[in-house]
């Protein structure tokens, strides 16, 4: 690839890890009961976490959802869950500029997939239908994130 006679290297990324950080689930049905039709109001948190490993060219990236099912009608809860969920990255190549976006969009859609695997599985262990997550959007949720910090960084008389 020659971009005005330089060859540019190629981006390297490689999974060197995946685990299980710290998660937790509350069946809160199992433990007070919920009467009357229960209809699932279910909310999915995502943030997102970054930081550099003392090996050249790693990086640590965590997922953290936050999922709570409360019941439609009265508001109880059904359950809760949360998941860290991180990744072990190596990655070469990409220019400094790029690379914060590059750790919070590319590297989080390499583990969503399993991350959805064990949201179906623990919910469906506990005794619920498996959920199964739509997509993210990673590149919105960055986005979105800038724009709240550029909001937050504004002065108050603005």
């Amino acid at each position: 690839m020659a971009e005005n006679g330089v060859d540019t290297p190629q981006i390297k990324m490689q999974v060197l890890a995946q685990f299980i950080k710290d998660m937790s689930f509350e069946n809160a049905v199992a433990q007070k009961g919920v009467e009357g039709e229960v209809q699932p109001d279910i909310q999915v948190q995502v943030n997102l976490d970054a930081k550099k490993r003392n090996d050249d060219n790693q990086y640590e990236v965590v997922t953290k959802f936050n999922i709570t099912s409360n019941n439609k009608g009265g508001g109880e809860p059904l359950f809760l869950m949360e998941l860290e969920y991180g990744g072990i990255f190596h990655i070469e190549n990409v220019p400094e500029d790029q690379l914060h976006p590059f750790l919070l969009i590319e590297c989080p859609r390499m583990l969503f997939p399993y991350v959805r695997r064990i949201v179906g599985d623990i919910t469906r262990d506990g005794g619920f239908p498996p959920l199964n997550l739509e997509n993210i959007d990673f590149l919105a949720l960055y986005r979105s994130e800038l724009a709240r910090r550029a909001e937050n960084e504004k002065p108050a008389d603005a």
